[in-house]
């Protein structure tokens, strides 16, 4: 044990960019997971909590719950902002209060969600089991979430929140991800939407489906460059089957489009489009004219 012991020391010097001594406090994951659950139980009430809970009981439950959040939010943001680059201006109690705040706005968001589960799923048989059991709505409802945070300008915390959707679904949704209403995600496993895709609304993808970036634009200082359009855009009533991948930052698909199983797309679709592959080659053709061929 005692060479063990040495070796380690030694590599702590070596190798000390995966270390994190003597430095301010990080962001605990374990209080993350309880923000998580705190935030799951204000958006969803009745559903994330071991307790029944009542109308009558609910301000007394929101007095609790509130402060709780309000309590862990100030605390993971000002651990989170103490590691930013410079100096810190952040209030976290401020910032904590902004994120609550959104909070009703995002409830009817997440109604949305859940209605859109309900009605593009026909194995669905109650809001109750959507909740509950579809993983899209928890990975949906932390994204809402983290959301916020990332346009806050809070670094660390909301990447922290969507990952933890992350391990415990399968669905990968980068906080940066701009994502309109009614959004759903069938069964969900695989799926990755970047940072700078766009979402609109009544947007349904299946499981498998990766909004990601064609190529990285690298810097003359041989790094890759940031903060630049890089994932694709999805206009409003886009169906995405199981499999396929969209890439690049001037990818465009327009609205009312399908999008068949494992199609590769590194182009633009215009709208009331319906693609897929016939052998090796990508077809695109008008949703109007098929549906003319088939009627």
């Amino acid at each position: 044990m005692e060479k063990i012991k040495q070796a380690l020391l030694e590599s702590y010097q070596n190798f000390g960019g995966i270390n994190h001594l003597d430095g301010l406090n990080l962001p605990s994951q374990d209080s993350v997971e309880n923000l998580a659950n705190l935030c799951l139980q204000l958006l969803f009430p009745g559903y994330f909590q071991k307790e029944s809970l009542t109308q009558e009981g609910m301000a007394t439950f929101l007095d609790e719950r509130l402060e709780k959040a309000h309590q862990c939010l100030a605390a993971e943001i000002e651990k989170c902002c103490q590691h930013r680059e410079g100096s810190c201006e952040f209030c976290a109690n401020e910032e904590a209060l902004h994120i609550l705040k959104a909070f009703p706005a995002l409830r009817k968001l997440l109604t949305t969600d859940v209605e859109a589960a309900y009605v593009g799923d026909p194995a669905a048989t109650s809001y109750e089991e959507i909740i509950l059991s579809y993983p899209c709505i928890l990975a949906i409802a932390l994204y809402r979430v983290a959301h916020v945070a990332y346009h806050r300008n809070i670094p660390l915390l909301p990447r922290m929140l969507t990952e933890l959707a992350h391990r415990r679904t399968g669905i990968d949704i980068h906080p940066g991800a701009t994502i309109g209403s009614h959004f759903f995600i069938d069964h969900g496993t695989g799926v990755v939407i970047g940072e700078t895709t766009t979402i609109g609304s009544k947007v349904k993808i299946y499981q498998g489906v990766t909004l990601g970036a064609k190529s990285f634009k690298v810097g003359k200082d041989g790094k890759m460059v940031k903060g630049i359009k890089r994932h694709p855009d999805i206009e409003d009533n886009v169906t995405i089957y199981s499999g396929t991948s969209i890439l690049g930052g001037d990818t465009r698909i327009g609205a009312n489009t399908i999008v068949g199983a494992n199609v590769w797309l590194l182009e633009s679709i215009p709208a009331d489009s319906i693609c897929y592959y016939k052998g090796e080659n990508l077809i695109v053709r008008s949703r109007r004219d098929r549906e003319q061929a088939e009627g």
